[in-house]
């Protein structure tokens, strides 16, 4: 899918810039004509002055170049191990955790278990953010019985309905 006017790429906006210094136009005038078509907040004329030079010192690709930077330890494997492991041990702590995955940290376990895979602790377990099909059908039969019990009973149903906020006495 191609970018919009409204959201270029950034190695189509070097492209450009590429495209137009070939063509002989200054840094001001090929910052003025990137304005006029994607906008002005596209990119500011040091940011243009700056490829214009990588391109006149020979540089000829508009693309980023791969950086060098720690690899990511967490994969999809391993998130399905993380995943099972909360399945049979939902009272963990991610300290105790750690210590069955040494060469994980303790925030990248943590931001797995609640970013990507969705946990949250709630009364000491870890249970999932979102409901699964049990707890829908669950929740939904029981929505039903109160609906069938309020249409039989009528308002007196509602007031025989202890909750535990109200104060006794």
């Amino acid at each position: 899918m191609c970018a919009s006017k409204e959201n270029p790429a950034k190695c189509e906006m070097r492209g450009v810039i590429r495209f137009l210094w070939a063509k002989k136009l200054s840094t001001a005038n090929i910052h003025r004509e990137l304005c006029a078509v994607y906008g002005p907040n596209i990119m500011s004329e040091g940011v243009v002055r700056q490829w214009v030079r990588f391109f006149r010192d020979g540089r000829t690709k508009i693309h980023d170049e791969s950086r060098s930077g720690r690899p990511s330890v967490v994969s999809a494997d391993l998130i399905k191990e993380i995943d099972e492991k909360i399945r049979l041990f939902r009272n963990f702590t991610i300290i105790q955790f750690s210590e069955h995955l040494p060469n994980i940290s303790q925030i990248v376990l943590y931001e797995t278990v609640t970013g990507k895979l969705g946990y949250r602790k709630f009364c000491a377990r870890w249970v999932p953010k979102m409901l699964t099909e049990i707890h829908k059908t669950s929740r939904m039969g029981a929505a039903l019985k109160f609906l069938s019990r309020y249409h039989t009973g009528g308002e007196g149903f509602l007031y025989r309905i202890v909750t535990g906020d109200a104060k006794l006495g």
